[in-house]
């Protein structure tokens, strides 16, 4: 059901991951532990051009697709997953933008607006490095899986005014810009409205708050952005209005986007785990507990959990399309949770696989034990969310006669 990757797919895939092994991997145990942004890790980014990853080879970027960005993010993720995670706000609004807004259904005039307003973007970061944020979240229930969004933009001359507050801002310290959905405040027929708007991070009425100490992703400083009557002008539109709404409905698979991050996770919990019990990592424990019967059977139960999940969400990716099927869209939904749950069970089991040593602070399976819990938590998509999506279009409640 996955086709093989293409030769540039390929090229790309393997540049992340030496880039990831390379520069991410021996940094990634002082961002978690200092609960610091990795700006290292975005400047080896940026001169890698792979800020630029999926913005379309006619633009001046490396033209990674939906896909390839997917399995690209897995490599990263295997050795920094908080690098993954911020990376992936700043690539999906270039492919939010680009791939998914080429599928849309548009006006000739809103066609024309966004070129325009895309390619300014487009240059900006390749030729300046500006990184996009795209915070999502608010701190109150959304409802399955569809966030009702408090953040109001209101019409003025030239643009418009924003207020609101967004909450788990990845990127808050070292985004340029934020891509803030917020509701059309005002009295038209339009008043529902979603815009999609590029707020720079030194826009008067900016600023962000808030201490950063969690559980796990400690790297992503994802920090509160609190906008107070912020103007933000028409050129800033990301997507021309109501191509959000377009988007969502009709390219959902674009919500998928935070699994590969996990994915790359629970493969090096199981990499790890290997190595710890094959006696390649030093400070483990010895030859006759590594190799009892009851560790290899654990970790074919490991492996198999983790090839379930990577073949559901490769086949979930090889759908990724607009309209897609009722069937394919409960198989992305199914895949996200699928993925994000087996990372929990994959770090957890190869904690008590691995013993009492494995949890020491200098080895990293505790870290992403810790990551891997935050995933299922991830908007919009959570775990909860899924379920509920899934089960309410199979057994859909019946109208009342």
């Amino acid at each position: 059901m996955h086709s093989q990757p293409s030769d540039r797919q390929r090229e790309l895939i393997e540049l992340a991951g030496a880039l990831a092994r390379e520069r991410f991997a021996p940094r990634a145990a002082v961002y978690d532990q200092e609960a610091t942004f990795p700006f290292e890790n975005f400047a080896d980014l940026r001169q890698a051009g792979f800020l630029a990853l999926c913005i379309p080879e006619r633009y001046g970027g490396l033209g990674a697709d939906y896909s390839t960005y997917c399995l690209a993010s897995e490599q990263i993720a295997r050795s920094c997953g908080a690098t993954a995670l911020t990376l992936n706000m700043h690539a999906s609004t270039m492919l939010w933008i680009g791939q998914l807004a080429d599928d849309l259904e548009m006006s000739p005039r809103h066609r024309q607006e966004h070129e325009a307003r895309r390619a300014r973007v487009y240059q900006e970061v390749i030729e300046q490095g500006h990184l996009y944020a795209q915070p999502f979240s608010e701190g109150h229930q959304s409802h399955t899986g569809r966030l009702i969004f408090h953040s109001r933009a209101t019409r003025v001359d030239g643009g418009f005014r924003v207020t609101g507050k967004k909450i788990f801002t990845s990127l808050a310290d070292a985004a340029h810009y934020f891509g803030v959905l917020a509701m059309l405040d005002d009295s038209s027929a339009e008043a529902s409205d979603i815009h999609y708007l590029a707020i720079a991070a030194d826009a008067e009425g900016v600023e962000v708050s808030g201490e950063w100490n969690p559980l796990g992703m400690r790297g992503t400083v994802s920090r509160d952005l609190v906008m107070r009557d912020c103007f933000v002008s028409d050129a800033a539109q990301l997507l021309p209005p109501g191509m959000y709404q377009q988007a969502a409905r009709r390219w959902p698979h674009m919500f998928l986007a935070l699994a590969p991050t996990y994915l790359g996770i629970t493969q090096a919990a199981y990499d790890f785990t290997v190595d710890y019990l094959s006696g390649h990592i030093p400070g483990g424990p010895p030859t006759e507990q590594r190799i009892a019967p009851v560790k290899q059977y654990a970790v074919a139960e490991l492996l198999i959990s983790l090839e379930a999940s990577r073949a559901l969400f490769y086949r979930a990716l090889s759908e990724a399309h607009i309209d897609p099927t009722p069937e394919e869209l409960r198989r992305a939904l199914a895949a996200n949770r699928t993925v994000m749950e087996t990372a929990v069970h994959v770090t957890t089991s190869a904690i008590r696989i691995c013993g009492g040593r494995s949890m020491l602070k200098h080895f990293p399976l505790e870290r992403y034990y810790r990551d891997a819990r935050c995933g299922a938590l991830m908007q919009p998509w959570t775990a909860d969310n899924c379920l509920e999506r899934i089960g309410t279009s199979v057994l859909a409640v019946p109208k009342a006669v």
